[in-house]
């Protein structure tokens, strides 16, 4: 989910809550500890020099204040004005929360709430350290004499 999409779903709703994946809820006294941008300059295991852009919500609780509650004019509040300090572009979100460690979540709105997504790694380079690709499906038909020939036990066809 783009900022600009985060803006628009803020206007539209009374209240502001965040669903986890496990469909639990982020209790309702958390706090946006920070709103920001996440520049990441790394080399990927191919040697590829990569950037990477993104806004940052961090969500936070304290169990002492139970009765905060951030509304949704609030945080348009916060990242508007984050937009004009820190020049935020229209960039994918990333929200931090806090669980056994820092968990890091996409995000997406179901029309009534903001649900944190599961997030993943991967190899960026998987043509150039080794990791084998799918291999496509070629219809024997289209093969010729001798590639169809080739197609036997030990072949090496398939």
């Amino acid at each position: 989910m783009k900022l600009s999409e985060v803006k628009k779903s803020l206007a539209g709703i009374e209240s502001l809550s965040f669903q986890l994946p496990d469909e639990s809820f982020v209790p309702q006294n958390f706090h946006i500890t920070e709103v920001g941008v996440i520049s990441k300059n790394f080399i990927d295991c191919g040697g590829t020099v990569r950037t990477e852009n993104k806004v940052n919500f961090q969500l936070w609780e304290d169990e002492k204040d139970i009765d905060h509650r951030i509304k949704p004019g609030k945080l348009l509040d916060i990242i508007q004005l984050s937009e004009r300090v820190l020049g935020m572009e229209d960039t994918e979100i990333e929200v931090e929360y806090q669980d056994n460690t820092i968990g890091k979540y996409g995000l997406e709105f179901n029309g009534k709430s903001f649900v944190l997504t599961t997030t993943v790694t991967d190899c960026l380079a998987k043509d150039k350290c080794g990791i084998p690709t799918e291999k496509p499906q070629v219809a024997m038909a289209s093969l010729g004499a001798d590639e169809v020939s080739a197609c036997t036990p030990g072949g090496g066809c398939c």
